[in-house]
Formats: C-alpha cells, sequence, structure tokens
C-alpha cells in the first residue's frame, strides 16, 4: 500500500512542513536530532495529532485532507512503541488476539490469528503468560505480533528497541527485518543507523521540521550533507562553500577533496570524511606523507570505540569537533591525554565534498 503524505503543523514556535512518499511494500526511516519533528509526523500519520493542514492517502485511500480527518481507528495503521504497552490483565495470546477481535473477527478465529503471529515472531511459548512474567523482549515480541496480526495497512515503528537491553535489541531487530521483508508499508523512527541500515530501504532527515536528506539509506548514510547526519553515521563533517578542488570554510581555511556530483563551486558544500583517515602527530612533530589537509587542534575527548579509540578534540575553525580512529598503542605512544596539543592531517583522497544539505 502505496503512502503519500503532505504534512503542515504549527506548534508554539515549532513548525513543521514535510511531504514524502514510501512505495508499498517498503520502509521509510525518518532520522533526525531530538525535537525534529519525526514522533510529530508519525502521530499525523496515525491520526493521534491533528495538523494544520494535511493531505494523506494510503494506497488511494484519502485517510486526511480537504476537510476529512479520519478516525485513529478507522485508518488500518498499525503503531509499534518503544513500551509494549500490553493489556496487564491478558495473556499474550488475548493481547494479540484483541486485534482482529477489534476488526471484527470471531473469538475463535481471532485466537488461532494470535498464535500463528506468536509463532511467527517465535513467542508461541509465552501464549498463556500474562506481560508481567514477560521480559522486555518477549513483551516486545508479542507487540509485534498485535500490531501485525490487525494486518495493517501501513506500519509506525516509534523507536521500537530502544526500551530494550543490549542482548535484545539485536534479536528483535532481526525478527523484525524477517517480518518486514514481506509485511507491510512502514515508517520507521529512530536514532541508530544501524536500524535504519538493517530494516528502511530509504531514508529521510528531519531538521527542525523539515526534511533536509532523503535517498537510499545507504547512500545518504555513506555521503550526509548535515551534521546530524554525519554525526549518526559516525563520520567527520566540515561545512562551507564548494571551490574546484575542495572545500572553503567560513573562516577561509582550504579543505582539498574530490567534489562529488552536484557539488556546485560557490555554493555551500560538506566536506565529509572517516576518523580512520584521520592521522594523528604530536604538535610542530614530524609528518609523514604529503597530506593537503593539516590542523592545529587540542584534545578534548579519548572514548573506546571497538577495537580503536575514538579521539575527539577542539580547536579554531574546521578543526573543532573532529575525530579520528586510533590504536591503544598508539594513543599510548602519542602519550596523549585530554589536553594535549596534536596536528591532524587528512589526505585529499579520502575526502569527499558534497552539496550541503538543503541545497
Amino acid at each position: 500500500m502505496t503512502l503519500e503524505a503532505e504534512l503542515e503543523l504549527t506548534r508554539g514556535e515549532f513548525e513543521l512542513a514535510v511531504d514524502f512518499t514510501v512505495p508499498e511494500g517498503h520502509v521509510l526511516a525518518l532520522l533526525g536530532p531530538n525535537g525534529s519533528g519525526k514522533s510529530t509526523v508519525l502521530g499525523c500519520l496515525a491520526g493521534l495529532v491533528t495538523p494544520r493542514r494535511a493531505r494523506i492517502t494510503l494506497a488511494g485511500r484519502a485517510l486526511a485532507g480537504d476537510r476529512l480527518n479520519l478516525a485513529p481507528h478507522a485508518r488500518k495503521i498499525g503503531l509499534l512503541a518503544q513500551d509494549a504497552l500490553l493489556f496487564p490483565h491478558l495473556s499474550a495470546v488475548d493481547n494479540v488476539a484483541f486485534a482482529p477481535r477489534s476488526a471484527g473477527a470471531g473469538k475463535q478465529r481471532s485466537r488461532e490469528i494470535a498464535r500463528e503471529w506468536l509463532s511467527e515472531v517465535d513467542a508461541a511459548e509465552f501464549a498463556d503468560r500474562k506481560p508481567a512474567q514477560l521480559s522486555g523482549g518477549q513483551a516486545q515480541r508479542v507487540a509485534i505480533a498485535r500490531a501485525l496480526a490487525a494486518e495493517p495497512d501501513l506500519l509506525l515503528l516509534d523507536e521500537p528497541f530502544a526500551a530494550l537491553d543490549v542482548d535484545s535489541a539485536p534479536a528483535i531487530r532481526g525478527l523484525l527485518r524477517r517480518v518486514l521483508r514481506t509485511g507491510p508499508t512502514t515508517v520507521l523512527v529512530t536514532h541508530d543507523p544501524l536500524d535504519a541500515l538493517a530494516l528502511a530501504d530509504h531514508v529521510a532527515v528531519l531538521a527542525g521540521g523539515r526534511i533536509v536528506e532523503r535517498g537510499p539509506t545507504r547512500a545518504v548514510l555513506a555521503a550526509p550533507r548535515s551534521a546530524f547526519t554525519a554525526r549518526i553515521a559516525g563520520l567527520n563533517l566540515v561545512a562551507g562553500t564548494a571551490t574546484a578542488d575542495g572545500l572553503r570554510t567560513p573562516e577561509g581555511a582550504v579543505v582539498t577533496g574530490i567534489p562529488a556530483d552536484g557539488a556546485v563551486e560557490g555554493e555551500a558544500a560538506v566536506a565529509v570524511f572517516a576518523p580512520s583517515a584521520v592521522a594523528v602527530y604530536p604538535h610542530d612533530g614530524e609528518h609523514h606523507g604529503s597530506p593537503r589537509n593539516t590542523v592545529d587542534a587540542l584534545v578534548a575527548a579519548l572514548e573506546p570505540h571497538g577495537p580503536v579509540v575514538r579521539l575527539r578534540v577542539r580547536g579554531e575553525g574546521w578543526a573543532h569537533g573532529l575525530t579520528a580512529d586510533l590504536t591503544p598503542a598508539a594513543v599510548a605512544e602519542l602519550a596523549l591525554e585530554p589536553g594535549s596539543p596534536v596536528t591532524l592531517s587528512v589526505k585529499a583522497a579520502a575526502v569527499a565534498v558534497h552539496p550541503a544539505a538543503g541545497t
């Protein structure tokens, strides 16, 4: 069921104005910082929030627009939040059966559907347990079954893994990935790029109530055009103006790189490069090779990051906020600690220059 949505909403000083399409059977992830409007978009789609102006159609069926605003129960939309929100007095099977029962199915048939979905989400053994007897991961499996048992035309996922522990989240993510391969059209709100990569075909990045980036998930996260997207993708981003061979920062410094398609000389652009591409030397120390881009900074923090140590720096101009990945041995050899002066260098070949978000 293809979803088409145009939404406008004003709440105090916050203004939301977005439009997007999700093709039938596809998954769109909405990314963005807190307060960017992600959950508000879901609320509008579900009918829980009334926008100032809206046009929402699902498989050609109008849900909102031209004085029409269908009630939530009439939209055929399933909503899965970070908390399972199961009925505490009902067993798992009766929680799931509640969905088809509400759609008019008989009690026996509703229970049959419920058991089928509990089996589908690997929760059949919990059928007779009450929510208080379930772990967080088990409860979320039941909640997924309940959302899908209603056979929604659209599934809304609002941070579905946020309340799960580190052991439960990967299993539930894998479960949803399997179910959504043949499941309904879906809109996912998340702050975790792993969720987007695992579940979504496309992403839309919101900032200040506007979509500032959109496209195939891997393409957007590999070539971010906003600081937020670069941060969640684990990449460095320097903003400025495109030049013939890179980017000029507002302070006048030049970051040499390789212009990507769409980067136009004189227009707003961003230089993007991975922390692993940043070499770190003692300040005024010997530099190896001939990197085109060097900048001085101070170590702000050293953080474990898998097998490496992620170095964060502070400094003037484009150095501020950069990250570099070093081996623990390199950190020890350089005697790095917060406050240490360093020089960072990045080879031009490792820097990609893209149009900035909104251009």
